[in-house]
């Protein structure tokens, strides 16, 4: 019986380490970022977006599983910044590619 549960706990522990290892990812990015880049593709602030990942960097390390409210918030929230922030900051900054 102890095997059965471990296998369902040992999942939880993965998709937690991804989800920490995601927003870090996310959130030192955004630390790394210019703050006009930000604005000038019209997504929230810099300042804005560090508060949100930090928030969900909080929620992850708090919550005991990552399928609560507060961690599907915070997987939804960092998966926001990664599909659609992060790639149009970066092309900003990089310029058109050829």
């Amino acid at each position: 019986m102890g095997g059965v549960m471990g296998i369902p706990g040992l999942i939880l522990w993965v998709l937690q380490l991804c989800a920490l290892g995601m927003t870090v990812f996310a959130l030192v990015h955004a630390i790394r970022q210019r703050p006009d880049a930000f604005t000038a593709v019209d997504k929230l602030t810099k300042p804005v977006w560090i508060a949100i990942l930090l928030a969900s960097l909080g929620a992850l390390l708090l919550a005991r599983t990552p399928v609560g409210i507060l961690g599907i918030a915070a997987i939804v929230a960092t998966g926001v910044y990664l599909a659609d922030v992060r790639p149009k900051v970066d092309e900003i900054q990089r310029g058109p590619r050829w």
